[in-house]
């Protein structure tokens, strides 16, 4: 079974983190400059402390209005992120999830942040996979 490790390999492991005293203007800033849907809140130590992802942005402006933007990371974010490691099978990730409706989750290997991983990344894979299997059934008939 492929590994969330293969998705790294493939994509790279770079993750755009924040801290929790930013503002969530500032956070709004770094989703729309990086063109990214989530970021992972991280302590100074780098411990995982929550996720901010486009959804909870969204869920907060519409209760609160254009003030919540005043408000810190740490009021909006997700903090019980639920997270994978590198060894985990893509079928596992793919059922957490969709289990828990999200799109990004953050990869944890000896402790530390390693990765994120985002359901565009999952497709993606598996698109590569399908693609892969077709060819060599096509192979395979062609030469029986």
């Amino acid at each position: 079974m492929t590994t969330v490790a293969a998705i790294l390999a493939s994509k790279g492991r770079s993750v755009i983190t924040i801290s929790p005293q930013r503002s969530l203007h500032e956070a709004v800033d770094v989703l729309s400059t990086r063109g990214v849907g989530a970021l992972v809140v991280t302590g100074v130590d780098g411990a995982v402390l929550g996720i901010l992802s486009e959804r909870d942005v969204v869920r907060v402006l519409g209760s609160d209005g254009v003030r919540a933007l005043d408000n810190t990371v740490s009021r909006i974010m997700t903090s019980r992120v639920k997270t994978c490691t590198p060894y985990d099978t893509i079928d596992e990730l793919m059922a957490m999830m969709t289990e828990g409706r999200f799109r990004h989750v953050p990869v944890i290997a000896d402790g530390k942040l390693a990765g994120i991983v985002s359901i565009g990344d999952v497709v993606k894979w598996r698109l590569a996979e399908f693609e892969t299997e077709h060819q060599a059934m096509r192979e395979y008939i062609a030469t029986a």
